[in-house]
């Protein structure tokens, strides 16, 4: 088991450097991009985007999530995860067929967008080769987070030399869309070592087929309050701009996601798939019980921090001209430990048991609500409409998510572990709004300010608090201090 532990932290530590780098990546080339394609730039990339991501949902149907499970649960037999590898990646290769067609379809309606779809077909070659999942499903982080990595960073370097100003934004989007796609293929190359020889006869897809669709479905219901909150705002306000404030606030949020709670989910996820093979319960529960103190601690952190620098962080980020961005951050600010919560419970306990029959339920829920909510703000309200009915949807859904999750995650349980927190995070706000109100010197230098204080005030106030995920991390400082 010490091995075992030993191989869950390696990879919990790519999976965090990746999304640290990946939380990294746009406080790199967000401020450029914002600046040098303005609003209606960004308003116009995001809402081709939107568009694009139903596509690429069919391309990939559920195998990722399906796969990843797929591929752990049979990880100790390298001939019957190599035969589940071929199987899925071939329902995939044949699904994009299909979308390709789809999409070369949409070139010739879509007159006004044609050259930014046309831009973005190398995205769906992305999808129709990206076997992330199969190394995730081995617990092989280290080259996925690689190849990614090493293609962003020359994304980054492409978008600095050729992107100048709004006229490039079709250079833009195809920076992006054939990093995305050269990352995906360059994991292609490791493959031969980890699979082996499979007859084509022996590939059976139906059954596959199914169970991926059984995930699409979730994945779906998804997509309504995380994508067609783009597309409405396009469709009913006409206004590239709103797209364009609604997309950056989403950038943000994503960011503290990411640094959040992904990394660690997506580690203990496969991990704990692996652990319900076996039965093991009540090693799932502490698991589980565990990862939700560690992302309730960085996400309600997060949601105040973003919350109390804003006024700062957006103009000095993005530029003039983004104003409304601070109001959807304060609107969206909640959001990120509500998603937290829900994300820990469906990557640890509804994906892993084979309960996305009843997740899928409950994404549904709170899709109805978010499409409802969307309808009826978006026309007044413009994005904060559509930023308030996607907190409301992920708040239905979370609740929903803890209520039916057999005990493995209790609201008393959910309570004592975030309210020591929150009154740290309230504490936290209050200092950091007030100190950028205080200080008159350069913005950056504020910000900087904010941040530092901000985290210490945070920690002091738990270790006050005594709060129990802080005193075991220190705990653990100090005996690994002691070993020294």
């Amino acid at each position: 088991m010490k091995g075992s532990n030993s191989s869950l932290k390696c990879n919990f530590a790519y999976s965090m450097m990746f999304q640290i780098f990946t939380m990294i990546t746009p406080f790199v080339t967000a401020p450029y991009v914002s600046r040098v394609l303005g609003p209606d730039g960004i308003g116009i990339q995001s809402y081709t985007g939107s568009i694009q991501s139903y596509f690429l949902l069919f391309a990939a149907l559920g195998t990722a999530s399906y796969g990843n499970r797929e591929i752990s649960q049979a990880r100790d037999n390298k001939e019957a995860y190599s035969k589940k590898f071929y199987e899925i990646e071939l329902i995939t290769v044949l699904t994009c067929i299909v979308c390709l067609l789809a999409w070369i379809g949409l070139i010739f309606f879509d007159k006004k967008n044609q050259i930014y779809y046309i831009a973005m077909i190398p995205y769906i070659f992305g999808a129709m080769f990206d076997i992330g999942w199969f190394y995730n499903g081995l617990e092989n982080f280290k080259t996925t987070v690689t190849c990614n990595m090493l293609f962003k960073t020359i994304g980054i370097v492409a978008i600095f030399m050729f992107v100048k100003d709004e006229n490039d934004l079709v250079l833009y989007i195809l920076i992006m869309a054939i990093t995305t796609m050269l990352a995906n293929l360059s994991m292609w190359i490791y493959l031969p070592r980890y699979v082996c020889k499979i007859t084509f006869k022996s590939l059976m897809l139906k059954d596959h087929f199914k169970q991926t669709l059984m995930y699409f479905i979730p994945t779906i219901a998804t997509s309504i309050y995380t994508v067609l909150d783009k597309t409405l705002i396009g469709v009913i306000t006409q206004n590239d701009a709103q797209n364009g404030y609604y997309e950056q606030a989403t950038k943000i949020i994503n960011m503290a996601k990411s640094v959040s709670f992904s990394a660690v989910n997506a580690v203990v996820g496969v991990r704990i798939s692996y652990l319900f093979v076996d039965n093991k319960m009540e090693e799932i529960r502490d698991r589980i019980s565990k990862s939700m103190d560690f992302i309730l601690f960085m996400t309600i952190g997060c949601g105040f921090g973003i919350a109390g620098v804003a006024k700062i962080l957006v103009p000095l980020f993005f530029g003039k001209g983004y104003d409304q961005v601070i109001t959807l951050l304060y609107i969206f600010a909640p959001i990120i430990t509500i998603i937290g919560i829900s994300n820990c419970l469906g990557s640890q306990y509804y994906t892993p048991s084979g309960r996305r029959n009843d997740s899928t339920k409950y994404l549904l829920c709170g899709s109805a609500v978010n499409l409802i909510l969307n309808l009826c703000l978006i026309g007044k309200y413009g994005a904060n409409g559509a930023a308030f009915a996607s907190v409301l949807a992920e708040f239905c859904i979370t609740f929903l998510y803890v209520k039916k999750s057999n005990g493995f995650m209790k609201f008393e349980k959910l309570f004592s572990l975030m309210y020591k927190k929150v009154v740290a995070g309230l504490l936290m706000c209050f200092a950091v709004i007030s100190l950028g109100k205080f200080l008159h010197m350069n913005k950056l230098l504020v910000l900087s300010c904010q941040i530092v204080m901000g985290i210490m005030i945070y920690l002091v106030v738990l270790i006050i608090e005594k709060d129990k995920w802080v005193n075991v991390m220190i705990d653990e400082v100090i005996r690994k201090l002691r070993k020294r």
